[in-house]
C-alpha cells in the first residue's frame, strides 16, 4: 500500500505544519529533523490522532481524512512499548485480533507466526515485565503488526535502548519490513539508524519538508544549508562561478580554484558555496592547482580508525577526516585535498563575496 501527503496543514498558535510526501508500496520511509520539528504531530495525522486543517491523506489511492484510526488500518510502535504489564507476551500481541473478532484459532496460528517472525517462539506465556528493553520492542512491534495493517508507523521504537542493542534490533525491523513488504514511516533522531534503514529519507525543519531524497543524496547532495549541517559535519566554501562544461563547474574563491562535478545548470558570475565532507579529504604533499585548502594546523587528533585534523585558512576552520593515524603538529602548514566528485555546491545559500 502506498502514503501519500498532499499539502498537508495543522495550525497551532505558534507552530504549523506543512507537509508533502510519498512512502510507495513496501518503501521505508524516514522523518528527520530537529527536536520540535513535527515529526511525531506528522506520524499522528497519518495514524488519524489528529486531523489536518487542509490537505489530502491518501493510503492506496483513497482519502482517509475523515476516517478514524481504526478504520485506517494503520499499526503504530511507541518509543516507551506501551504494553499491558498486566498481559503476557500472547495476551499483548493477539489484543488487537480479539479486539476485531479473531476466533481463538486463527488467533494462535497468527501469534505464533509472529513469535516466529521477530524470533521470540515460545515466549507466548511470558510476561512482558519480565522481558528485555529489546524483547519487549520486539513484542511491541509484533503487537503493531497482528491485525495486518496496510502501514506502519515507528516514534523512536528503538531510542531507550543501549547503542550495541538498538544496532541489532534495527537490522531486525529492517528484516521484519522487508519479508513482510509493508510501506512504513520510521521517526528517529539517529542519523546512522536512518541511513542504514531508509529507502527514501525525509528532512523536516520546523514542521515543513526542508528535503525528500535517499541516504546517499541527502548527505552528499543536499538542496540547503539547513540539510547539509543537519546530516552531518561540512566544509564550506564561498565561490563564484566561473564557467560550467557539461557537468564540470569551474569555481574561484579567496581559497583558490576548484572544479566540482555538478548536473544542474549554473549562471556564470554565480554566488555559490561549496561543500566538502570531512572524510571526503585527503592530505595533499604539496599544494596543487585546484580543490586545494592550505591553511595552519590547530588540532591534530588520532581517534584509531581515522585522524580529526582541523587547520585555520584565509576564511575559518577547515576540518579533514583522514583514514589511519596522520603526524601533523600544531602551527605546521598542511595541504587538504579533494576531487571533483567528492564535493557539492549548494547553489541556493546566498552569502557575500
Amino acid at each position: 500500500m502506498s502514503l501519500t501527503l498532499r499539502s498537508v496543514k495543522k495550525s497551532y498558535p505558534d507552530f504549523e505544519i506543512d507537509v508533502s510526501f510519498t512512502a510507495e508500496k513496501g518503501e521505508l520511509l524516514t522523518l528527520r529533523g530537529p527536536s520540535g520539528c513535527g515529526k511525531t504531530t506528522t506520524l499522528h495525522i497519518i495514524a488519524g490522532f489528529i486531523y489536518p486543517d487542509m490537505g489530502e491523506i491518501v493510503i492506496d489511492g483513497q482519502r482517509v481524512n475523515e476516517q478514524p484510526p481504526y478504520m485506517r488500518r494503520v499499526g503504530l510502535v511507541f518509543q516507551d512499548y506501551a504494553l499491558f504489564p498486566n498481559m503476557n507476551v500472547f495476551s499483548n500481541i493477539a489484543f488487537g485480533l480479539r479486539m476485531q473478532g479473531w476466533n481463538k484459532t486463527d488467533t494462535e496460528k497468527r501469534v505464533k507466526y509472529l513469535l516466529n517472525l521477530i524470533h521470540l517462539p515460545g515466549y507466548g506465556k511470558r510476561n512482558v515485565t519480565e522481558l528485555s528493553g529489546g524483547e519487549q520492542q520486539r513484542v511491541a512491534l509484533a503487537r503493531a503488526l497482528a491485525p495486518g495493517p496496510r502501514i506502519l508507523l515507528l516514534d523512536e521504537p528503538l531510542s531507550a535502548l543501549d547503542a550495541r542493542l538498538r544496532k541489532d534490533l534495527r537490522s531486525e525491523v529492517k528484516r521484519i519490513q522487508r519479508e513482510l513488504k509493508l510501506t512504513t514511516v520510521y521517526v528517529t533522531h539517529d542519523q546512522e539508524e536512518a541511513f542504514a534503514l531508509s529507502d527514501k529519507i525525509v528532512v523536516m525543519r520546523e514542521g515543513h519538508v526542508e528535503q525528500i531524497g535517499n541516504a546517499s543524496d541527502v548527505y552528499n547532495k543536499p538542496e540547503t544549508r539547513f540539510t547539509a549541517d543537519f546530516v552531518g559535519m561540512s566544509n564550506k566554501i564561498n565561490a563564484r562561478l566561473i564557467r560550467q562544461n557539461g557537468e564540470t563547474a569551474e569555481l574561484e574563491s579567496s581559497e583558490g580554484r576548484f572544479s566540482v562535478n555538478f548536473p544542474g545548470k549554473l549562471k556564470t558570475g554565480l554566488k555559490v558555496t561549496i561543500l566538502v565532507r570531512p572524510e571526503k579529504c585527503v592530505l595533499l604533499k604539496e599544494k596543487k592547482g585546484i580543490n586545494a585548502v592550505t591553511g595552519m594546523v590547530r588540532n591534530c587528533e588520532y581517534l584509531g580508525e581515522s585522524t580529526y585534523l582541523e587547520i585555520s585558512t584565509k576564511n575559518g576552520m577547515f576540518t579533514a577526516k583522514l583514514p589511519g593515524k596522520v603526524s601533523c603538529t600544531a602551527g605546521e602548514t598542511v595541504s587538504i585535498g579533494f576531487s571533483p566528485e567528492d564535493c557539492w555546491i549548494l547553489a541556493n545559500d546566498s552569502f557575500e563575496l
